[in-house]
């Protein structure tokens, strides 16, 4: 919605006591500066539940990547870049979200280091909590003031993967994403009226973002939003694969490789469908450690111990189900290889595209062995958010280990050289906007 300058001047007239308060600025005088300052639409939003735009535009802080591969340490090569940008007002059919929490993830890492090609500039940032600030028209779903979480694959509810229960794989989605723009192939960030690239439809880096409704799952007002942010991601994905894509039974042994925000939430998702052994394998004491708080029973340091040999000492010949969550294909191997016969592996990591790897043809029918790819867990996230949420509501899902770090966004290049060192399990941007 366009507002001009009359419209403003009578605003700030109708509100001289508060802008003064918060501000220091006489309405009257100075309203053209007070335009250009953000936080006074954040106050104002704040107190009278809704949010003006001027022509349509909005003034957002967010972090920008404009360049892969840059070298580490990333404090020193500094790939994301702080900026204020324009932000367009929400579309028919999009939701703008005042963010209020957003994870550090292996995947901004891998885009951010060259692994995981997307097309730049793009404005970075996927797993994330937030709060509804204004909708567009035909947004039924959602209501200013509702808190969310974003879905960072859109799910379009019409394509064959979608009416078939697997949202995880949606062609509208997966085109949208691909393109760095929302469902609608539109884009609402830019900077000197050039456009940027939305990361996998949420674009979490921005004190204020917009997307499309069907990348968001509204949840309930209790959950704080530094806990809120990693279901978007990391619970989704892991506790996904164990519940969507493996469909482990109760009493079967599990064994993870990699002890990130993805492999601890599958651990907790293992011990919640009663899963023993659960065997977790990281290459650092203080990741297992994690590990065994979180619901393993047993843990391998890669690093020491032949991971193989000691799966098959632990399971008497192997884990029913194996899932390899570091995104390496030496490690998938070795999943492979630690798989019992009639087993499953299951990989949830992203390698970088150009690798390969490589298993005995004739074990996958000889030994009746299945290997299985999952893709955000499996996920239908407007069903299993709000489920997942409710177990660790339950005490099932112990998420809020998997915080280690809060930053702010003028801190996300050593957040990010704290994630590559593995130093951090999930890092959670707080904004602070008032």
């Amino acid at each position: 919605m366009s507002y001009n300058i009359t419209m403003v001047q009578q605003t700030l007239l109708a509100n001289t006591d508060f802008c003064t308060a918060h501000n220091g600025i006489k309405p009257l005088e100075q309203y053209q500066q007070l335009l250009r300052i953000n936080r006074f639409f954040v106050i104002y939003n704040r107190k009278y539940n809704q949010l003006k735009f001027w022509n349509n535009f909005m003034k957002t802080k967010a972090a920008v990547l404009y360049e892969m591969g840059q070298s580490a340490p990333y404090t020193e090569s500094a790939p994301l870049v702080i900026q204020e940008l324009d932000l367009e007002g929400p579309a028919s059919g999009e939701v703008l979200v005042e963010l209020q929490g957003a994870g550090l993830c292996h995947s901004d890492l891998s885009v951010i280091n060259g692994s995981r090609p997307r097309v730049m500039p793009m404005v970075m940032g996927h797993e994330a909590s937030g709060i509804v600030r204004d909708i567009g028209d035909n947004v039924h779903s959602l209501k200013v003031g509702d808190k969310v979480v974003f879905s960072f694959m859109p799910i379009c509810g019409h394509c064959v993967p979608c009416v078939s229960g697997r949202g995880a794989l949606c062609e509208n989605g997966a085109t949208a994403n691909g393109a760095g723009t929302l469902l609608s192939g539109s884009k609402r960030f830019s900077l000197d009226g050039k456009p940027l690239n939305h990361h996998l439809g949420v674009s979490a880096f921005s004190q204020f973002t917009v997307a499309a409704q069907e990348s968001l799952v509204k949840i309930d007002d209790d959950v704080p939003p530094e806990i809120a942010a990693v279901f978007g991601c990391a619970v989704m994905t892991g506790v996904g694969a164990v519940f969507n894509t493996a469909r482990v039974e109760p009493g079967y042994s599990v064994a993870v490789f990699g002890m990130g925000g993805v492999g601890l939430s599958a651990i907790m998702g293992a011990k919640a469908t009663g899963a023993y052994p659960i065997i977790a394998v990281d290459l650092l004491d203080d990741k297992l450690a994690l590990a065994k708080e979180v619901g393993a029973s047993h843990v391998v340091n890669a690093h020491t111990e032949n991971v193989v040999e000691a799966i098959q000492e632990i399971t008497k010949g192997g884990a029913q189900y194996t899932f390899e969550s570091v995104g390496n294909e030496t490690v998938l191997v070795q999943a492979y290889e630690a798989t019992v016969r009639g087993g499953t592996t299951v990989t949830i990591g992203l390698p970088h595209p150009s690798k390969q790897f490589a298993i005995s043809a004739v074990s996958i029918v000889g030994q009746e062995r299945t290997i299985k790819g999952s893709y955000m867990g499996s996920s239908v996230p407007r069903r299993d958010i709000p489920r997942y949420i409710n177990m660790y509501k339950a005490g099932l899902l112990p998420v809020e280990k998997l915080h280690t770090h809060t930053l702010s966004l003028e801190d996300i290049n050593a957040g990010f050289d704290k994630l590559a060192k593995a130093e951090a399990v999930r890092q959670v941007i707080t904004f602070d906007t008032a």
